[in-house]
C-alpha cells in the first residue's frame, strides 16, 4: 500500500514539473493566444477579445451601412442627352473583395461590394433609356455585373470576366423591361460571390410612370458567418433587426410603394408578411396592373416584386418573414404609421 502511495506521489510530481517546464518553455505563446484583438465599430466603440475571431487578418471594422439611408437611395447616374434625343445614364461601379462591415454589435463580416456597400447601389432608369456602366474592379478576384433584363450577350456578366487589381470593362444597354430586377456577381464558385454580398437592385420605371408613393427597397438576404452553407443571420437591406429597432416613418392614408428583391442564398424560399393591412402585388413588376391582394408572399432565390399598399391607422406594424427561423435571426422590421403630413418639396418620387 506505501510503495503504491508513493509511486502515486513520484507520478503526481513528474507531471507537475512538466507541466511547469512547458509552461516557461511555451509561456510567449501562451500569452500570445491571450492577447487582445481589438475592433472599432462604426459607432466609434472599441471592442477588445481574446477569443477566437472569424478572420484575423482585419482588426477593425471599414465599412458603414445606414440601411435606413439605403432604404431610399436610388442612383439615377449622370444623366445626358445623345444625338438622337435618347437619355444617357452613366454610373462608376467599383467592385471590392476585402471589405469589413459590423452587422450586429461585435460582430464582423468580410463583405464584398459593389460601391463599398451590401446591396450596392439600387440603379434607376425610365425604359428606353441606355444604360452605360463603367464597372472597375479594385478586388483581389474576378468579378462581373450580371444584370437579370434584356439586353445583348455581350453585356450579360457570364463570359467576360474582369480581373482583379483595377481591371475594367464597361457595360452598355438600353434598359428594360419593365419592372424590379437584381443584378450580381456571376463568377463561379456563385454563391460564394453572392454570399459576401456582390448584388444590388435595378429599377426601370414606365415612360408614363407610376403614380406618386413613398418609394423604398427593401433586399432580402442572409449571412452565413461562418462559411458552412448555412445562414446564421437573416435581414431585409443586411442588418438584422435593424428596422425593429429603428422604425421605418410612413403616414396614414399615403400610397407606400416597395421594391422587393430576395436574394437569399441556401435556403429555397423567403417571404414577406405584413400586418394590419394587405397590399396589391406586382410580379417583376413588369405589369402596370396588380396580379392579387394578399398579406403575404413567397420567393425564391433572386424572384421579386413590388408591394403596394396604404394604412388607415396610425400605430406600429410588424413586418417580417413567416418563415419563423428567419424573423427569429433577424428578418424582422415595424412600420411606424403617423397621422398623415404634408409632403415636403424635397420628396422625390419615381424618376
Amino acid at each position: 500500500m506505501e510503495k503504491s502511495r508513493s509511486k502515486l506521489m513520484i507520478t503526481a510530481l513528474s507531471v507537475f514539473v512538466m507541466i511547469s517546464g512547458a509552461y516557461f518553455v511555451f509561456s510567449d505563446d501562451i500569452h500570445a493566444q491571450l492577447e487582445e484583438t481589438i475592433f472599432v465599430t462604426h459607432t466609434g466603440a472599441v471592442i477588445s477579445t481574446t477569443g477566437e475571431v472569424l478572420d484575423p487578418i482585419y482588426t477593425s471594422a471599414n465599412m458603414e451601412f445606414d440601411p435606413m439611408e439605403y432604404l431610399r437611395d436610388f442612383d439615377y447616374g449622370d444623366v445626358s442627352t445623345l444625338p438622337d434625343g435618347t437619355t444617357l445614364r452613366e454610373y462608376t461601379i467599383i467592385a471590392e473583395d476585402d471589405g469589413v462591415m459590423e452587422v450586429a454589435p461585435g460582430i464582423f463580416y468580410n463583405a464584398w461590394t459593389y460601391n463599398g456597400s451590401v446591396p450596392g447601389p439600387t440603379i434607376r432608369a425610365t425604359e428606353g433609356d441606355i444604360i452605360r456602366i463603367n464597372f472597375i474592379n479594385n478586388g483581389s478576384k474576378e468579378h462581373t455585373m450580371h444584370f437579370h433584363g434584356i439586353h445583348p450577350a455581350e453585356m450579360d456578366g457570364v463570359f467576360e470576366p474582369v480581373g482583379g487589381n483595377g481591371g475594367r470593362f464597361t457595360y452598355e444597354f438600353a434598359a428594360g423591361p419593365v419592372g424590379v430586377h437584381p443584378y450580381h456577381c456571376h463568377i463561379m464558385p456563385l454563391e460564394e460571390h453572392i454570399i459576401h454580398g456582390l448584388y444590388g437592385v435595378f429599377i426601370v420605371d414606365p415612360k408614363e410612370g407610376r403614380a406618386p408613393a413613398d418609394e423604398m427597397v427593401m433586399v432580402l438576404n442572409g449571412l452565413d458567418m461562418d462559411f458552412d452553407g448555412e445562414n446564421n443571420f437573416y435581414a431585409a437591406n443586411t442588418i438584422p433587426f435593424y428596422y425593429q429597432h429603428h422604425p421605418i416613418q410612413i403616414n396614414t392614408d399615403e400610397l407606400v410603394r416597395i421594391y422587393v428583391v430576395n436574394m437569399v442564398e441556401f435556403d429555397p424560399i423567403n417571404n414577406l408578411h405584413l400586418h394590419g393591412n394587405l397590399y396589391e402585388y406586382y410580379p417583376t413588376g413588369t405589369d402596370l396592373v396588380p396580379s392579387f391582394y394578399t398579406d403575404m408572399i413567397t420567393l425564391s432565390q433572386t424572384e421579386r416584386g413590388i408591394i403596394e399598399f396604404e394604412y388607415q391607422y396610425p400605430g406600429n406594424y410588424l413586418f417580417h418573414a413567416h418563415k419563423v427561423e428567419f424573423s427569429e435571426k433577424g428578418w424582422v422590421g415595424i412600420f411606424q404609421v403617423n397621422e398623415n403630413k404634408e409632403q415636403t418639396e424635397d420628396v422625390d418620387y419615381g424618376s
